[in-house]
């Protein structure tokens, strides 16, 4: 359920230009991204950090897109967030902490025992990752067509996540918990 809540606004934003416009998709990513937090705390019971912010920067820049007519700052936003969070990989690197590793054993709900210097570096990777498909996104938003935007904001950063995801998985695979079972149950 947690899964599709998590796209719900991506998959909302894309349906609705196809069907409409980049207005009518600025203004349904608004909606469901409220949607979209208000559900995860009714589920999860606590507001999550990274939908807050979300959809802080989705009501910011979806109302001066609307009000300006002008989708260069809804398209401004997929960056904006992709930079804070890869801001956050890194600067939480100066203070010792490894994002990526409590994100994983939060999720897991077990600890990964992965040497330090493979957190660190999978944090940098993630880090300069986020900050690259920030810059992808203008460059696609300034050089191709709104469409294209679209397609790419949908499939091209998520895609790129994905594959950075797979990498992850492969590089911490040896330390992760073995999950053994018995063949009698």
């Amino acid at each position: 359920m947690k899964f599709l809540l998590d796209f719900f606004p991506l998959i909302a934003f894309f349906a609705s230009y196809y069907l409409f416009d980049i207005y009518v998709a600025t203004g349904v990513l608004m909606v469901t991204s409220v949607i979209q937090t208000v559900g995860n705390r009714l589920i999860a019971g606590h507001w999550e950090k990274m939908h807050l912010l979300v959809l802080a920067l989705a009501l910011v820049f979806g109302t001066i897109t609307l009000l300006l007519q002008d989708p260069l700052f809804i398209k401004w936003k997929a960056s904006i967030v992709v930079w804070l969070f890869g801001v956050a990989f890194l600067g939480r690197l100066l203070f010792g902490r490894n994002t990526l590793r409590g994100l994983l054993e939060t999720s897991m709900g077990e600890s990964l025992d992965a040497p330090r210097r493979l957190w660190r570096n999978l944090d940098i990777t993630w880090g300069i990752a986020y900050m690259a498909f920030g810059f992808a996104n203008l460059w696609v938003a300034y050089q191709l067509s709104e469409s294209s935007w679209v397609n790419f904001k949908v499939f091209g950063l998520l895609g790129m996540t994905l594959i950075l995801t797979l990498y992850t998985g492969v590089r911490i695979f040896p330390w992760l918990p073995e999950h053994t079972t018995d063949p009698d149950k």
